[in-house]
């Protein structure tokens, strides 16, 4: 009579945990405290500004690091209307509005023919325009002052917007054409096969292959150009057409220390807030830029 013998159940064994090098452990926390230290350089003075920007001028030089004994509105009424921050908010958006449009649709067609034709002259003109990042804006000054006056546009928010576009024009280049090029070339060959032209495959099919990059160039023109100063304050010395830059500066230089430091901080806060809004718009197009940039 032969006996069966049950077999014992087998014992896992349990999964040891990994142990963190000491090394990656010490950079982990050295990055923690670093990117905390950035972030409070950053967001601290700008909850101070927005606290201050509630109480009136007594308050600030009082104690200006105490919450405001009330909610003072009205400095940001006195900004925008007494200052002219409101006008000058407003030119502010015609110009890097226009200068923004001009930049992203003629930029990204000359990155997308630079990218995807071959020419003659084709390396010299993108090495052309990598050249313009590198060179200085305050060079440029005379010749631009002397180019928009002979054509009319000197003082002028169109021409201001020109020349914004101009100086934005060579970054936007350089950033799409790498990202043009990478684009798969099948695409485009079906859209030739489907009877598209160049235009339409451009308009139809590249376009919104390129969204990422181009909101992510967008956020980026948009920001630079809503705090340029030097430009400005050169090709436009109309106080009628200022920029918010030329105003702020304006404003905080018009009385000393006589001056309305409240409503100063509510220009501050106001000026701060439409790039604020772009990139709490644009942030999912960014990050999903960085993704896809990562990817390929």
């Amino acid at each position: 009579m032969t006996q069966s013998v049950a077999a014992a159940p087998a014992v896992l064994a349990e999964p040891r945990k990994k142990s963190v090098p000491t090394g990656e452990r010490v950079t982990g926390g050295v990055s923690q405290v670093v990117m905390v230290a950035v972030t409070a350089l950053v967001v601290l003075p700008f909850l101070w500004t927005v606290m201050s920007s509630f109480k009136t001028t007594k308050e600030i030089f009082a104690s200006p690091f105490s919450l405001p004994k009330g909610l003072h509105f009205e400095n940001y009424a006195n900004a925008w209307t007494e200052a002219g921050i409101g006008t000058f908010f407003v030119n502010t958006l015609f110009v890097v509005g226009g200068a923004l449009v001009l930049t992203m649709v003629l930029g990204s067609m000359c990155a997308y023919f630079l990218a995807r034709f071959r020419f003659f002259g084709n390396r010299f003109i993108y090495l052309l325009m990598i050249a313009g990042l590198t060179f200085p804006i305050f060079l440029a000054i005379v010749p631009l002052f002397f180019i928009l006056k002979s054509l009319g546009l000197l003082a002028t928010l169109p021409g201001l917007a020109i020349t914004y576009a101009a100086f934005a024009l060579p970054f936007t280049v350089f950033f799409m054409v790498p990202f043009f090029r990478a684009l798969p070339s099948s695409v485009t060959e079906a859209a030739a096969i489907d009877g598209a032209g160049e235009w339409r495959t451009f308009f139809s099919v590249m376009v919104p292959m390129a969204t990422p990059a181009i909101s992510t160039l967008a956020i980026l023109n948009f920001v630079g150009l809503w705090n340029q100063f030097l430009l400005p304050v050169a090709l436009n010395p109309d106080q009628r057409k200022y920029v918010l830059t030329q105003g702020m500066a304006a404003f905080a230089s018009q009385a000393g220390y006589s001056i309305d430091f409240g409503a100063l901080f509510a220009a501050v806060v106001i000026t701060v807030i439409p790039v604020l809004i772009v990139y709490l718009v644009f942030q999912r197009a960014l990050s999903g830029s960085v993704v896809i940039g990562a990817e390929k």
